[in-house]
């Protein structure tokens, strides 16, 4: 077997039939299967699966039991020469398969190698090719300068925003998306560290395996789409939480001293920060919303006020000197 493709899906069965059906319309000289674990969904994506993809392993969970330990569960049931780890909210390109194993293939010492990602929308999604997040490019990414720096190597580290999209390059970080990688080398680091439930594993395992000594490609001759967020929206206070405190664990497993902790203190710092910006936004979008209800209907009783003085009393000033019309009405 070439490759084994491992979907773990939670609640978007619509989704993951775009990308199963995705897959099997490539165009492959390679063997490959197709695993599917089911977190739990209970919204009938086991029986989709099972009815409209017979071929397709399936590995139905009791229990959500998170990102990290179900990939490992099709792990262990996998027997490709290669992995790709495929959300299922993402749609392939009919050569992704065969122009990912050619890549791999063609790069001495490779672990793994992450592809050019857009949304639905068709624009570049950034975290298609990142950076470590080190104690500065974590305060840059945290504190909001990659924002207002994208293009900068030392403000941008964290999407490695002075890179071409378009080229190949080695780097640091490859995305849970798409993450392929050879078995023996995601089996020699251990799979996916379970302490991620959700968020940060992607960085744990892409770590690991440069500490190995294997590099990690980005490679953007290819393209697929990847939807994102369809289980934790990113404005959201659920995922501000969930994303830091998975580098909370990334810091407290990989750094050591008083680098460690000075790295949680900021991250702690910056949860706090991100969740009033956060609610701090939500709250102006709601009140900007009110307002302009309010306005609409302020100036909307003002023209029905001067329609209704012509048209009742055939007097355009009758209401002129007397606001109870908008102290009734507004």
């Amino acid at each position: 077997m070439d490759v084994s493709i491992i979907i773990v899906s939670y609640k978007v069965p619509y989704f993951l039939e775009q990308a199963i059906r995705s897959i099997l319309n490539n165009k492959t000289r390679f063997d490959y299967e197709i695993i599917v674990v089911d977190n739990f969904s209970q919204d009938g994506t086991v029986s989709m699966v099972q009815s409209k993809f017979p071929d397709v392993s399936l590995i139905s969970l009791k229990e959500n039991v998170g990102f990290s330990r179900a990939n490992n569960m099709g792990l262990a049931q996998a027997k490709g020469t290669y992995i790709l780890f495929l959300n299922p909210d993402t749609v392939l390109q009919e050569d992704t398969i065969d122009k990912s194993i050619e890549f791999m293939q063609s790069k001495e010492n490779i672990g793994g190698m992450g592809v050019k990602m857009i949304d639905g929308s068709g624009q570049f999604l950034p975290e298609s090719k990142r950076g470590f997040p080190s104690p500065e490019v974590a305060f840059y990414k945290a504190f909001g300068f990659s924002k207002f720096f994208p293009r900068s190597k030392r403000f941008n580290t964290y999407h490695l925003g002075y890179l071409d999209m378009d080229e190949v390059n080695q780097v640091d970080v490859l995305s849970g998306a798409f993450f392929m990688v050879k078995a023996s080398v995601v089996r020699e680091v251990g799979g996916w560290d379970e302490q991620f439930f959700m968020y940060g594993e992607d960085i744990d395992l892409s770590y690991r395996i440069t500490q190995k000594g294997y590099k990690n490609f980005y490679f953007p001759g290819t393209t697929i789409i990847h939807y994102k967020g369809e289980s934790t929206k990113k404005g959201s206070l659920n995922y501000v939480k969930a994303f830091y405190e998975a580098m909370i664990i990334f810091a407290k497993k990989h750094m050591k001293g008083r680098l460690a902790s000075f790295y949680v203190q900021m991250l702690y710092l910056a949860v706090y920060l991100r969740a009033g910006i956060t609610l701090l936004s939500n709250w102006t979008r709601r009140i900007s919303l009110l307002s302009f209800d309010m306005i609409c209907i302020y100036i909307g009783l003002f023209y029905v006020k001067n329609i209704w003085e012509i048209i009742r009393f055939d007097d355009p000033g009758y209401y002129d000197y007397d606001q109870r019309f908008f102290y009734i009405n507004f």
